[in-house]
């Protein structure tokens, strides 16, 4: 496991000043660009199915019309939850980075407060990208894409949290 997801806060090695502040929240700035650049009219699923349709072809044959719009919906779908999964990763990396100096918490307390922060933030981003969407025409803003991206950092928080218990 990478030592910043480590369960041992002394482990966790944080250079003073903006290179410390640069490697523990530059991750986080970069996952928020990804999630922006995705939300563009341009990666809408009429413009993904573009380019996603003629690889699969060529990789496992044609498919009718309705078999794709199914399979490019789950391909969609499970790219929201992987990628606001790992989102997730990296919001957790960037509070247990932050909150490893703070010695009045238990490691528990650290470790929850990070993982907690880490779910909340992600949810704040779906949040916010699903709002942007409601005003493409080409995207839509749904609450159910909020919960499918949240239930990605829940289960990925989740399995870190695992790993920690068994540490």
């Amino acid at each position: 496991m990478p030592h910043s997801l480590t369960a041992d806060r002394s482990a966790i090695r944080v250079q003073p000043g903006t290179r410390g502040l640069l490697s523990t929240w530059l991750p986080v700035v970069i996952g928020l660009a990804v999630i922006a650049i995705e939300s563009t009219a341009s990666l809408s699923a009429e413009h993904t199915s573009r380019f996603l349709r003629p690889v699969f072809t060529w990789l496992f044959g044609s498919m009718t019309d309705a078999h794709w719009d199914i399979f490019h919906h789950l391909l969609r779908k499970t790219g929201h939850f992987i990628g606001y999964g790992t989102l997730g990763l990296v919001w957790l990396r960037a509070w247990l980075r932050t909150f490893a100096a703070r010695t009045m918490w238990t490691r528990v307390q650290w470790r929850k407060n990070a993982a907690a922060l880490g779910v909340i933030c992600t949810f704040l981003t779906a949040s916010a990208d699903e709002y942007h969407q409601t005003f493409l025409p080409s995207r839509t803003g749904r609450f159910a894409d909020v919960l499918l991206d949240t239930a990605g950092a829940l289960l990925f928080t989740a399995i870190v949290a695992l790993r920690w218990r068994s540490a």
